[in-house]
């Protein structure tokens, strides 16, 4: 069994951990860098190994690494070998394993809770251009293509031993179906596919959401589906129209509503909601076992989540 589904047996809900690359840099990190939160792989691990602690500490069940934007071609772009770029992909893997293990030494941090797990990111080729492009999905590569780009991150990331993978911000179906098929040839790996939403029927794409998650229902390495990085305003919809065509654990991990800016790597707008923890709440009536949050969320709004989803 996948590590969702060994929580779904005892516990209603998952809950995932916030956001990472927005916390660190609330923290002060400075990650304007087209590595974003992968530049601290380099630069300073230590500061992800506490924010994945802090998550645990707050009620999460799952540390989702910092592997969004740490690819083959990004590092090397930054002068690093292809070696020492698998390197640090593996060791963003290691980072939570270590915070996980250490956490649950701990025997008190064990009371009615499941052991967390670790899921490694698959960013969207989007993410690699920096520019935006995950909440558009215009880029003009073929499924071949996407797969070739995919697969040595896949495969680091398993080998460095996560739990299953989180690919997510995928902004359209032929990156979903290129991630799936590379995702064959590790038959004893699982995902989740999550997509970024750009209403409450479409993904970033252009494709409405039922039709993907029809289309990967078929799948069984596929352990759930949903949406992330995606205002809460268009949430209850998109459980919804998933629902309606899977019968796979669905899982929302929304930004705060507010709107990224790919030129200034910075966010504009205010907050869709002020009490996340309550308005998952909702989100978990409407069909999602699967709870956490994106971008501009924090280890606050997982402890409120947790508040409610552990009593």
């Amino acid at each position: 069994m996948n590590p969702i589904e060994t929580i779904l047996e005892k516990y209603p809900a998952v809950i995932l951990d916030g956001a990472l690359a927005t916390e660190l840099e609330r923290r002060g990190a400075d990650l304007k860098d087209k590595l974003w939160s992968a530049k601290l792989l380099i630069e300073n691990p230590e500061m992800i190994r506490q924010l994945h602690m802090d998550y645990f500490l707050a009620g999460a069940d799952c540390a989702i690494t910092a592997s969004y934007q740490a690819t083959v071609e990004g590092f090397m772009r930054r002068g690093l070998s292809e070696n020492e770029a698998i390197a640090l992909i593996q060791k963003s893997v290691k980072i939570a394993i270590e915070a996980r293990d250490d956490f649950w030494k701990n025997g008190s941090n064990r009371i009615g809770r499941p052991r967390p797990f670790v899921a490694a990111s698959v960013g969207p080729y989007g993410a690699y251009l920096a520019d935006g492009s995950e909440y558009r999905g215009e880029y003009g590569l073929s499924q071949s293509e996407l797969e070739k780009f995919h697969r040595p991150r896949i495969e680091a990331l398993i080998a460095a031993g996560a739990d299953i993978l989180a690919c997510e911000t995928i902004p359209c179906l032929i990156e979903a179906q290129a991630i799936v098929n590379v995702l064959k040839e590790f038959p004893n790996a699982s995902a989740w596919i999550s997509f970024s939403a750009k209403d409450n029927v479409h993904i970033s794409g252009g494709e409405k959401i039922s039709d993907c998650a029809a289309r990967l229902d078929q799948f069984p390495q596929v352990a759930a589906l949903g949406v992330n990085c995606t205002s809460p305003k268009f949430i209850s919809s998109l459980i919804r129209a998933v629902k309606s065509k899977t019968s796979k654990p669905i899982l929302v991990y929304p930004n705060s509503g507010e709107t990224y800016n790919a030129e200034k790597h910075d966010w504009n707008g205010d907050a869709f909601c002020t009490a996340f923890g309550e308005e998952a709440r909702h989100w978990f009536a409407d069909g999602a076992q699967i709870i956490g949050g994106c971008c501009r969320t924090t280890p606050d709004d997982i402890r409120a989540i947790a508040g409610w989803a552990r009593t």
